[in-house]
């Protein structure tokens, strides 16, 4: 089966890595893809917002399972191209895809699903965000209606630094065309984990959960990013409390967008808290989470292939993947001025002798320049790793970090600390 990835980050390069090792797999593409997933798969030029280029792309190679890894194409329509031409592809359609690239269609459906979540109010000028900042109490979250990068949402520690953010947005000047419309919204209190499940639109069947890291430094300090680091680990919600999720969150907004006729198919990522009453949805994404893919991948022992073909096909298994029962984690480099103006160009060294060990580093922000590797994104590397426990999969992973060099790097050192109370 050859089989197609789209996209060129780090969740990628860790997708490209499980399907190579599917015996299903018999060659592999990816879209754009790097430096890393070139020595798994042939890469192609393309604009992951391209259907047409990737169509092409897809037809040309004779594809026979194409799988999203970003949220741009999916809200671009690829999957709707690509179904009107009969080639099977994991994602949800352009208009199940608004659950990411729309907030305030998001919480729509949300409330009419019944689904948990936090208060909040939808406005379009900064006249409304002022009169909707005062009915909340401090902090309070702001959120771009539209895709931002992870960077959409802020945390106001103060009306008059929420009413200015909120004019800022609004006008544009923080995350541009994303920021046309926000919401205002309640900040809730609790631990936050990613709860991920793939659906053909019927059949739900879920992931392990992981706990993603959005802030720039230690403590959940600094403005969001794409995501510092997650780890992956059985212990983060127990077995009732997956199912517990899956009931109140996951299974009410499929049946819902079934019934509304823009069924809902792919990765189903709901950003949770875990509030003191139940866990209670932050955030829809309609794909993997990066890099909690990092650390799902590492532990995943199903045949990822297969599973996605049962998805793309419709006929999905209620049969649940097996897992790895050693926890994994991922701790994100980046590079100086990240999540701001960022550096590129800046020579790698050291991810061979990272690996040496077990470790995997996957590439997210890398180009080629003759044959050095060197900075080319915010996010830069993904260095992952497992262990017999918690404390031994982030010794394993910080170990392997320490091996890595190139000019600016900034990377968290406290990713996986939170989970370690359950241990």
């Amino acid at each position: 089966m050859k089989i197609l990835v789209i996209g060129g980050g780090g969740r990628e390069h860790a997708l490209a890595w499980k399907l190579a090792q599917s015996p299903a797999t018999s060659r592999l593409y990816a879209a754009p893809g790097n430096p890393g997933i070139a020595t798994l798969a042939e890469c192609v030029p393309a604009n992951v917002t391209d259907p047409d280029r990737l169509l092409a792309i897809a037809e040309s190679a004779g594809i026979d399972l194409t799988v999203v890894g970003p949220e741009a194409p999916l809200a671009a329509g690829v999957v709707d191209m690509f179904r009107s031409r009969g080639l099977p592809i994991v994602g949800p359609l352009q208009s199940a895809a608004r659950l990411e690239s729309s907030k305030g269609f998001a919480k729509e459906v949300m409330t009419q699903a019944g689904v948990p979540t936090a208060r909040s109010v939808t406005v379009e000028s900064a006249a409304q965000a002022h009169t909707a900042i005062r009915r909340f109490e401090l902090p309070v979250v702001l959120k771009a209606d539209g895709l931002a990068a992870g960077k959409g949402v802020v945390i106001a520690n103060t009306r008059e630094e929420a009413e200015r953010t909120a004019a800022a947005m609004l006008a544009g000047k923080l995350v541009g065309d994303a920021g046309h419309r926000l919401i205002v919204e309640e900040f809730l209190k609790g631990e936050e984990v990613s709860f991920i499940a793939i659906t053909d639109g019927r059949t739900v069947v879920p992931l392990e959960a992981t706990q993603d890291h959005k802030a720039i430094f230690d403590g959940d300090r600094g403005p969001n990013t794409g995501g510092m680091g997650a780890y992956c680990d059985g212990r983060i919600l127990s077995p009732s409390a997956t199912d517990d999720v899956l009931s109140t969150v996951i299974l009410p907004v499929v049946e819902y967008m079934r019934g509304i006729g823009q069924p809902f198919t792919g990765f189903l990522y709901a950003g949770l808290m875990l509030t003191g009453d139940g866990p209670k949805v932050l955030e829809f994404n309609v794909r993997l989470g990066d890099p909690e893919t990092q650390a799902l991948m590492l532990r995943l022992n199903s045949d990822l292939a297969g599973l996605l073909t049962e998805c793309a096909r419709g006929a999905l298994s209620e049969t649940r993947p097996r897992w790895s029962t050693d926890p994994s984690m991922c701790v994100v480099m980046a590079a100086a001025g990240y999540p701001g103006q960022v550096r590129t160009g800046d020579s790698i060294t050291g991810i061979a002798e990272a690996e040496r060990d077990g470790a995997l580093v996957f590439h997210a922000g890398t180009a080629r320049v003759n044959g050095e590797v060197r900075t080319a994104g915010g996010r830069v590397l993904g260095v992952t790793a497992s262990g017999a426990d918690l404390p031994a999969a982030i010794a394993r992973t910080y170990d392997a970090v320490s091996r890595i060099r190139f000019e600016g790097a900034q990377y968290r050192t406290d990713i996986g600390v939170k989970g370690l109370k359950r241990w």
